[in-house]
């Protein structure tokens, strides 16, 4: 049987040392390298001195133009089977370029989080407002979900709230959280041991608005608290893209350090005792306590935090809203050997159990031959993304083909 030709269309180059959305990327290609799929990552935005070097892998890598007829040939020429959207904007600026080349190609959005309920929570936030879902990010975003064959969902809580609050068919959506080798006894005797850790951290690329937001509230909220109780510990404060407004929070006497990137995210967190994320708002399930939790490191942390990534199992540490309880939980499980060793097990569990590579790689393969064997049938039971497909997409389209045009013609003026 011939390989299947699978493109990928990334919203950035990813960047797996930078952020979790990059660490993500990687473990889809890996996913479908298994099976040996012939990949092409293609990307219109520019690489910076991170961006994952594919070379080691087999993909091809594609440079590719914004409204840019260019794009049509390349995909005339490649003819994949199978698309990737990395990003509801990705599948809104080509998905009509795709739809209209290689019909019969399977069209799959990788969602990373639902971008409308980051939004919505981040407004409810800083506005103290009731939260408010039907937004016109999520307009955009649902409409993509509806456009595609399939939308791969990260969370369990959004694939509650798109089935329930937004009735899109089950059919649509596939949960696939982070998919993780498990620990094993013998790579989890290679901890550093509590004795020699010492200190909290945070890390997070400062790009994303959760994350800036969570510093500010160490900086502000917790961190004065805390420190009170653990006078001789620091606050080590990790992050790529840390700009002037984040390096300039540091304070030396007060043991707030910025240390800006971490070349390896999870030896930086291994060599402290406990991550301290205490986040306000947010989506998906987030990649630091994963990263934490695969070297042993217990995490103290909010609700949103921690949603949906330990299902029935306890925390590796501790969940508290109220920042006063979470001070006080932050300072027992920093002095209590016993209880930090508790949480480690519990990481290992919520790992093991929840994040396996063996447990969803091979029933997402199924899902996608199954897909593409009776993609005719599925699109037709799809009756709404076929509407979508229809008219949305020619005004899209339309507005990109304007662009384009718009374009040629100033490049046609400097000639």
């Amino acid at each position: 049987m011939n390989a299947k030709k699978l493109l990928i269309i990334g919203f950035v180059w990813p960047e797996p040392t930078s952020s979790a959305a990059g660490t993500r990327m990687i473990q889809l290609v890996d996913l479908f390298l298994s099976r040996d799929y012939e990949i092409t990552f293609a990307c219109a935005a520019s690489k910076s001195n991170f961006s994952y070097d594919f070379k080691g892998k087999n993909v091809v890598e594609q440079e590719i133009k914004l409204n840019n007829e260019s794009f049509n040939t390349f995909l005339k020429n490649l003819n994949p089977e199978i698309v990737l959207f990395d990003r509801f904007m990705v599948e809104e600026q080509y998905g009509w370029r795709v739809q209209q080349e290689c019909p019969n190609a399977l069209r799959i959005l990788d969602t990373e989080d639902l971008h409308f309920l980051r939004s919505a929570r981040e407004h409810s936030t800083k506005k103290q407002l009731s939260l408010d879902l039907f937004n016109d990010t999520a307009k955009r975003e649902i409409a993509s979900i509806l456009r595609c064959d399939l939308s791969l969902i990260i969370s369990e809580i959004e694939m509650k709230i798109l089935t329930a609050q937004f009735k899109i068919d089950a059919s649509l959506l596939y949960y696939l959280p982070f998919l993780e080798k498990e620990i094993t006894v013998r790579a989890s005797k290679n901890w550093i041991p509590f004795e020699e850790r010492a200190d909290f951290i945070f890390i997070g690329n400062f790009l994303h608005e959760p994350n800036w937001n969570t510093v500010q509230v160490l900086k502000t909220k917790v961190w004065p608290l805390l420190r009170k109780k653990l006078p001789n510990a620091s606050l080590n404060i990790y992050g790529a893209y840390a700009s002037q407004k984040v390096l300039q929070l540091e304070n030396k006497n007060e043991k707030f350090f910025i240390k800006g990137r971490a070349e390896n995210a999870q030896e930086t967190i291994a060599k402290h005792r406990i991550l301290l994320a205490p986040i306000q708002f947010g989506a998906g399930i987030k990649g630091k306590f994963i990263d934490a939790m695969q070297v042993g490191t217990p995490s103290v942390t909010t609700s949103v935090g921690a949603e949906a990534m330990k299902g029935n199992l306890e925390w590796n540490g501790f969940i508290e809203d109220d920042l006063d309880f979470l001070v006080e939980k932050a300072a027992e499980l920093y002095q209590d050997k016993e209880l930090w060793l508790s949480a480690q097990q519990n990481g290992i569990r919520i790992v093991n159990e929840r994040y396996s590579w063996d447990y969803f790689a091979n029933d997402f393969l199924l899902k996608v031959e199954e897909l593409f064997s009776g993609l005719i049938q599925h699109r037709q039971e799809n009756f709404f993304g076929q509407i979508l497909n229809h008219h949305t997409l020619q005004s899209t389209k339309y507005m990109s083909l304007w662009i384009e045009e718009k374009n040629k013609t100033a490049s046609n003026k400097l000639l």
